[in-house]
């Protein structure tokens, strides 16, 4: 049974400015043209419960099948066994569901998925390689797509075997980030998708495209934030609407899944979102932080803030790629 609930009450929004600097309060559909019109607004798709069929249950309530002969999971595989990446019990059915190969593009800094070698072994050893094939895409070198008016980013760098898959299900983790403030929908398929030199195109705002170049480069960090949007344009550009967004909200440390040894989360699960846009996906995400009465939420609220990480959705919506704006629809 559906639900739908509106984040756009008097008191929700009071919640969120007293919480944060970030959060938008939504407004509620208006039948006299005062707001935009219900059907307008994008849907989130909300179950509390993160459970295997959930995951499959919120997939279906999207109404976007994932078809095609090769439909690529973009997730994250995990740093190290200390890193609060998905369960891959939690997810094999989705995957299964969708008869997806799970995709990652090997990182840009020294740790345990920096070649495609190790990256296999540490997808292995945190279980992925035992629910789907795990294809590291830019095992084969790399290619660029078009950005179109972007900022920063003329061109987005990915794994050359992005392009040999005709659907995308953006499967994210949600939870902090020590650079971008957190992760979710938007970081997972720009960092994510970038190979490891376009981590560094992404992470140094277009002025290098080496790896070995990155951390002498790092930029302001709006610029920073906003060329992840940029990639995130040339992604969906590319797939157009074949491409999905689900996000588990757990383990909400205030580090992500590429730290080796994350902070322990002090806050706890919210539950599983899902939408055809990205940007109200992480909106809602972020929101649910903020308005949550969760003490714990502190710490992960700080890492948004003092980051800057909400202008990413910012700069995303001013981009064209989804809206701010959004109804959360509970699933019972």
């Amino acid at each position: 049974m559906k639900k739908t609930i509106f984040l756009s009450t008097v008191a929700a929004a009071a919640v969120a400015c007293s919480a944060c600097t970030g959060a938008k309060a939504q407004p509620e559909a208006s039948a006299d043209g005062g707001n935009a019109s219900r059907d307008s607004i994008p849907a989130v798709y909300f179950i509390k419960e993160i459970t295997p069929e959930n995951l499959v249950k919120i997939y279906n309530a999207l109404g976007r099948k994932a078809e095609g002969n090769n439909v690529a999971v973009k997730l994250s595989t995990g740093e190290s066994n200390k890193s609060n990446h998905l369960d891959p019990t939690l997810i094999a059915p989705l995957v299964k569901e969708v008869n997806g190969t799970i995709v990652e593009c090997n990182t840009a800094y020294d740790g345990n998925r920096n070649s495609t070698e190790k990256h296999l072994e540490a997808a292995r050893e945190h279980g992925f390689t035992t629910i789907a094939n795990v294809d590291i895409m830019d095992a084969d070198g790399e290619v660029k797509i078009p950005v179109e008016g972007g900022t920063h980013l003329k061109y987005d760098i990915v794994g050359k075997n992005f392009l040999n898959y005709d659907f995308l299900v953006v499967l994210s983790h949600f939870k902090g980030h020590a650079m971008g403030g957190y992760g979710g929908a938007l970081k997972n398929i720009s960092i994510g998708i970038a190979s490891s030199n376009g981590k560094a195109y992404i992470h140094t705002a277009g002025k290098v495209e080496d790896a070995g170049d990155l951390w002498n480069n790092l930029p302001e960090q709006d610029a920073f934030l906003e060329s992840m949007a940029e990639a995130c344009k040339g992604v969906i550009d590319h797939m157009g609407d074949k491409v999905i967004y689900i996000s588990v909200a757990n383990k909400l440390s205030v580090d992500c899944d590429c730290d080796g040894d994350p902070e322990t989360p002090k806050m706890g699960d919210i539950g599983i979102l899902a939408s055809l846009d990205p940007v109200a996906l992480d909106r809602a995400c972020v929101d649910m932080v903020f308005n949550s009465e969760d003490p714990g939420k502190a710490d992960l609220i700080e890492r948004i803030n003092s980051r800057h990480g909400t202008h990413t959705i910012e700069h995303a919506e001013k981009l064209g790629l989804g809206s701010q704006k959004y109804r959360i629809v509970t699933i019972e």
